[in-house]
């Protein structure tokens, strides 16, 4: 169970997270370098699956994604509120089941570890955060009967 302190700095996290990951996304020419990166790490490590070449509408939607995630983390940074974490938590357990969906129609085994990050994220921003009290604390010491 988080505190409210502790699952605003969970949520901030977590879009530090998509911010970093996804800021290559952005543009065509970020994400034609960052392919580059993964088909080389793919090739090397002699990964199982495909990371075809991208045609103007994959990158359209890769740039798309990139757009949104990161203007969507940098209101999350901004202002980190428990119902954009509990938002941020629906939207990586979808996002999840497309990148499994993914994964089992061929695609680069290399999308296990952002899969991983995901539902980890995920599990973290739904998991309970703790009421905070109203009630101002107990007075502390010698309480004398007046």
């Amino acid at each position: 169970m988080w505190t409210s302190a502790q699952y605003r700095q969970v949520v901030r996290g977590s879009a530090w997270y998509d911010l970093i990951v996804t800021a290559a996304f952005v543009t065509p020419w970020s994400f034609a370098a960052l392919h580059g990166v993964l088909l080389s790490l793919s090739q090397t490590f002699n990964l199982p699956g495909e990371l075809p070449p991208f045609e103007p509408m994959h990158m359209l939607m890769a740039n798309l994604l990139g757009s949104i995630v990161c203007v969507w983390a940098v209101l999350r940074i901004r202002d980190p509120q428990q119902v954009f974490g509990r938002y941020d938590a629906v939207g990586r357990f979808l996002f999840s089941a497309w990148q499994l969906y993914a994964l089992l129609h061929g695609a680069s085994s290399l999308l296990v570890v952002f899969l991983v990050f995901e539902l980890a994220w995920g599990v973290v921003q739904v998991l309970p955060v703790r009421a905070s009290s109203r009630a101002s604390p107990l007075p502390q010491g010698d309480c004398v009967n007046q």
